[in-house]
């Protein structure tokens, strides 16, 4: 969702494995706080509904969230998550027996379906060299995470993708080839750092049924663990079809599907300088903290009841405070644009109604 590369030789495929964190819980209720580091760094206080000081990892837990995902860049301006950045927090994610994973953009910026831009420093490379280098970028991540004892849980080998990655080689409109050529590459760094990491690739076409895409990736030989989908139901069309969508993906790949993407707005209000990217709600969910959770809680038990094994609600812990801005290139001057989407209020006191259902 939106709105320097180490580059080593490459390892022997026989490089020694370790066991994933064991799971704490079989399906994956998950958040992604990737905002979050930059948010402790300028002091930023959460509070529990009645006003209690804590952190808000453990607020998230309480709420039963077991599972963290952070978006790694490869060299964004701003200096967070990028690789330094995302090995410490995976520190902080592990010290609370949280499970992790990592999102590859494999950019310098936000990677969704409307972008895909090359990182600068590979910005002049084909695909053959682009090969090399998702690799050995992902193989670099992946063994430094592991060598401080926090091996990723599972990875996504790029972010919202099913209009490819890495533009304009891996662009999905050029055919499937050269995107299933970088697919794999990640996918085999993932299982050369640590073969029970889960890979998993991630698409927004939830309304449109995902199938062209996993199709085209599957003919070309790419592998995968874990099959994710984005789903907001103001852009991704109803529930119901959500639902046939998880259930189909499931049937036809025979892989777990996880919603690697949600969130709905507690107000209408917003709290910085930038416009708020979603003005609107969902029939059926008022726009409040109550609507909130009671969408979140229907996205929850329709794909679970599809089939899902795991939920991620997306930056439920970017409230706006200045400082934490959406643009990697300006953080400090940018606003933020998802402020009324997150589970904490303008004040940072957690929207006592969230819950991710066990």
């Amino acid at each position: 969702m939106e709105v320097t590369t180490t580059d080593g030789g490459s390892p022997s495929p026989t490089t020694t494995s370790a066991s994933p964190t064991p799971p704490v819980s079989s399906i994956m209720q998950g958040a992604d706080v990737s905002t979050l580091q930059r948010a402790a760094d300028l002091g930023t206080r959460f509070y529990t509904a009645n006003g209690t000081q804590a952190d808000p990892l453990d607020l998230l837990k309480s709420a039963g969230a077991n599972y963290v995902r952070l978006r790694i860049w490869n060299n964004p301006r701003s200096g967070y998550n990028n690789k330094d950045k995302v090995l410490q927090y995976a520190r902080t994610v592990k010290a609370k027996g949280l499970r992790l994973m990592v999102d590859f953009h494999y950019s310098d910026t936000w990677a969704d379906p409307g972008k895909q831009y090359k990182p600068a420093a590979w910005a002049s490379h084909g695909i053959s060299q682009l090969q090399t280098d998702v690799y050995n970028y992902t193989y670099d991540v992946c063994t430094s995470l592991k060598a401080q004892g926090t091996v990723p849980d599972s990875v996504q080998i790029g972010n919202e993708i099913h209009n490819g990655m890495l533009w304009d080689d891996g662009r999905v409109s050029n055919g499937y080839y050269n995107l299933g050529l970088l697919l794999k590459a990640g996918y085999n760094a993932t299982k050369a750092c640590n073969s029970g990491t889960q890979v998993v690739i991630h698409t927004a076409n939830v309304e449109s049924g995902a199938r062209g895409f996993y199709d085209g990736i599957r003919a070309q030989g790419v592998q995968w663990d874990v099959t994710a989908l984005s789903y907001y139901c103001m852009w991704h069309g109803s529930m119901s079809n959500m639902g046939n969508v998880v259930r189909d993906m499931r049937s036809r790949y025979g892989k777990p599907v996880i919603i690697a993407e949600t969130a709905y707005p507690y107000t209408t209000a917003n709290a910085d300088s930038t416009a708020n990217v979603v003005t609107s709600g969902c029939s059926g969910y008022a726009i409040s903290q109550s609507g909130q959770q009671a969408n979140f809680a229907a996205v929850q038990n329709t794909a679970r009841g599809a089939g899902a094994s795991g939920i991620f609600y997306w930056e439920p812990t970017w409230y706006a405070v200045p400082g934490n801005g959406w643009n990697p290139t300006d953080i400090n001057n940018s606003g933020n644009e998802w402020d009324n989407m997150a589970v904490f209020d303008r004040n940072g006191r957690i929207n006592p109604n969230i819950r991710w259902l066990p």
